[in-house]
């Protein structure tokens, strides 16, 4: 069984890729930044809620959408080591919200310490209910998944088989296949987790 959400483009790839930022603070610095601006696109294209980005369209250019990466900045922005909590990303992205008047939307943290068959569940409701998941990753031992520690990204689709439960991440304009295994099991004891919008 595979579930994946629509998506929009940004000069022909996929989301925002913060490598392609011309602000030095976001293209070394914001993914978390990045991750909420993405989820407010999806939310304005595919649940009408156009008012969390005005400009959202399904192809973007890159200065409309580092644009607006620079009106989320303020709210998430980088402190010396990241954006390295849910309750941090939560509190920015909900002031964001808030600042433009998104009173329905619920930002709840689903902590890294949770078990994974509990992660599993939780990715299906939220893939099923069309609402796409901010991911943050800490340090992980798979040195294959370098590009994607200390980082934050989103899950925007799940795949159920014989390879097993893998998720469809998506950042750094781009999308990939991964085993949610190597994500959730990063073999060190402080976690990173998942945010979930309702």
């Amino acid at each position: 069984m595979r579930q994946e959400l629509p998506y929009f483009q940004v000069d022909g790839h996929p989301g925002g890729d913060q490598d392609q930022f011309h602000d030095i603070v976001l293209r070394f610095g914001g993914c978390a930044a990045i991750t909420a601006c993405d989820c407010c696109v999806c939310l304005a294209l595919f649940h009408g809620k156009t008012h969390l980005c005005p400009e959202a369209a399904p192809e973007m250019t890159g200065p409309d959408y580092e644009a607006f990466v620079k009106r989320m900045k303020p709210h998430l922005h980088p402190t010396w080591h990241g954006i390295d909590r849910l309750e941090l990303f939560t509190a920015g992205f909900g002031a964001y919200l808030q600042e433009v008047g998104e009173t329905a939307l619920t930002l709840t943290p689903f902590d890294g310490e949770n078990a994974e068959a509990e992660a599993r569940e939780v990715i299906r409701r939220q893939i099923g209910a069309g609402m796409p998941i901010p991911f943050l990753m800490l340090r992980n031992r798979d040195k294959e998944l370098d590009d994607y520690t200390w980082h934050w990204f989103l899950l925007t689709g799940y795949e159920e088989g014989e390879q097993g439960f893998r998720v469809r991440v998506t950042s750094y304009g781009k999308e990939l296949w991964l085993e949610l295994g190597r994500l959730w099991d990063t073999g060190f004891a402080r976690k990173g987790g998942m945010i979930l919008i309702k």
